[in-house]
This record gives structure tokens, sequence and C-alpha cells, in this order.
């Protein structure tokens, strides 16, 4: 299996066996809002053209520093993605390292196509993007950068699974648990791997 596909397509997507979430609803959706802290887990999940990989991942965003970790099912690291105000980088199991000024730029150059890591987490607490256009359907479907986004929430609103779907691609997030808090940052970090 592809390190690179697993690291990138599992930064952002979830498990295809589960079965698709009922889209919250089209009021329920919100403008885009700072983000001071956001920290997640679960599993996640790729489908092109139907073949599929997926799994576990642990996902923080604190002082301006988005990183996910991306681990086997057995929980071996298979590496991690990491934004910051320098850009993204993603490291691999043998602490390769791939940069690119954009998350679309280095998942472009890593696998061949563009996934929406900006806007995963935007997505993921119910709002849609700003300067970006969108409409919501009347079944609860956002649409936005070429994608489809459903989400399904817990009962104290948190997010339970998001899903997008492009016409090609289809990934899935399924949280197992996630806490986020609105503002800004209070200081501006730097990714761990940049200094390693």
């Amino acid at each position: 299996m592809n390190y690179r596909y697993l690291l990138l397509s599992g930064c952002l997507v979830l498990l295809a066996a589960c079965s698709v979430p009922q889209a919250q609803k089209p009021s329920e959706w919100q403008a885009e809002r700072s983000l001071k802290t956001f920290a997640a887990s679960g599993r996640m999940g790729v489908k092109v053209k139907e073949k599929g990989s997926y799994a576990h991942f642990d996902w923080t965003l604190e002082n301006g520093v988005e990183t996910v970790d991306v681990n086997t099912p057995l929980g071996s690291t298979v590496g991690q993605l990491c934004r910051d105000d320098l850009g993204v980088l993603a490291v691999d199991s043998k602490g390769q390292k791939f940069e690119a000024a954009t998350p679309d730029e280095l998942s472009e150059q890593l696998l061949g196509y563009r996934l929406p890591i900006a806007h995963l987490a935007v997505w993921a607490n119910g709002e849609w993007a700003n300067g970006l256009p969108h409409r919501i359907e009347t079944d609860g479907t956002l649409v936005q950068a070429g994608w489809r986004i459903r989400r399904s929430l817990n009962e104290d609103g948190s997010p339970r699974v998001l899903v997008l779907d492009n016409g090609q691609l289809n990934l899935r997030l399924v949280f197992s648990d996630s806490s986020r808090e609105h503002g800004r940052a209070d200081t501006q970090g730097r990714c761990r791997a940049r200094s390693s």
C-alpha cells in the first residue's frame, strides 16, 4: 500500500463500511467562525474508483497549529500532517518530509489530486468556509469547493460522521470524540516536525 496515499487520504477521510449518515437540517449550517482549539479522534477512510483504505486519526488545532496523526488499526503510526502559518508539512513513518505552501498543493503533489484539508475542521463543525461560494440543499447537504458535504451529530451536537464526495473521491470521518473552542489563538506555534 502506498504510504503517501494512506497518510494524506487518511488525514481526511473515513470508514467506507459505515452507513451513510442522516444529513443535518439546512438551518443547522452556519458561517465559519474562528477556532481557537479543536481536538478529535476516530476513524477515517477514503474511496477512490472503488478502491478504499482506512486508518485511525488524532487531530488537534492549538496555538495556530493543526496536526493530524494517522495510525493503523493496530496503533502503528503511518504518518503526520501538520499545518502552521509557514505552510503544510507531511512526515511519513520513515521520517521523510514533504512540504508545500498549502494543503491542496501538498495533496496534489503526493497523490495527484487535491483534498480539501484546509476546510475539514470548518465543515466538521457544521460551518461553511467563508470566502467561497456555497449552497445548502433541501436535504441538508452543503455544496462547496466542488464537494458535497453531509454531516451527522451526536446528541450533544458534536460531530459524529462527516462525509465528503466530489464524484471521484469519497471521504469519511467517523468521530469517537471531539471538542472545540471558538476564538483566536493566543500565540502562533510551529509544527514540531520543522525542528527535527
